[in-house]
């Protein structure tokens, strides 16, 4: 991936935020054939390894898991907030005329080696810690208990699971950082302005980087945290 000095996102803590709270990856590995891609839930576990483990599952019928091959490297990809912003929006377009559209955004790869895993401990562990995660915001929330075992059983032998552990981390946060100060202010005006969620999270985070001297390639990582996670 493509990373200007500007948009550059080291901070490990910031990167596994932005996976935990977009935890739907796009998994692209190499088979027989192949490039293949898949999108997968996955479970983000901080403690395993030098920089994090997925781990999620497939359906049986999925023939990626039969395809794999040994030591083939993989990439996973987390789709953060994202928003178009219009030069519209710039002071300097009515001053000089020199700007034009961009898209900013924030992304996480996470590059690693899948494994395929049909261990019926590890597969139950995996399904309690991804349901766990998501159900965790819920009034009630569900557990994989809640159903009963016979029923589980049965579901967990049309699925297999997959494990990458992360050998390298790659973050990149487009958030205007690149541009005039005062286009960056009317990029946040413009946001807030705007209707969706996307365009309200992204505001938020301009307005952060901002807040923490932007052109750092940490881009003060304990607010951005909190950003990431919103």
């Amino acid at each position: 991936m493509y990373v200007s000095k500007h948009h550059q996102l080291h901070d490990r803590d910031a990167i596994h935020a932005l996976v935990e709270s977009h935890p739907l990856g796009a998994w692209v590995c190499h088979v027989r054939d192949g490039l293949i891609a898949n999108h997968i839930p996955f479970f983000l576990d901080r403690t395993r390894g030098a920089h994090g483990t997925l781990i999620g599952h497939v359906a049986r019928a999925n023939t990626v898991w039969r395809q794999l091959l040994p030591d083939t490297p993989s990439v996973v990809m987390f789709q953060g907030t994202q928003s178009y912003i219009t030069p519209n929006w710039y002071p300097g377009k009515a001053e000089h005329g020199k700007v034009v559209p961009t898209w900013n955004y924030v992304v996480a790869h996470a590059h690693g080696t899948a494994r395929v895993m049909e261990d019926p401990d590890w597969m139950l562990g995996m399904l309690n810690q991804l349901t766990s995660s998501q159900e965790a915001h819920q009034v009630s929330p569900w557990r994989v208990g809640d159903a009963p075992a016979g029923y589980i059983e049965k579901m967990m032998r049309g699925i297999v699971g997959i494990e990458i552990s992360i050998d390298r981390l790659e973050g990149k946060l487009k958030a205007s950082q690149d541009e005039d100060m005062q286009d960056r202010q009317g990029t946040v005006r413009g946001l807030l302005s705007s209707t969706g969620e996307q365009a309200q999270a992204m505001a938020a985070m301009v307005q952060s980087v901002m807040a923490g001297d932007a052109v750092s390639s940490t881009c003060g990582p304990a607010t951005l945290t909190t950003t990431l996670r919103a």
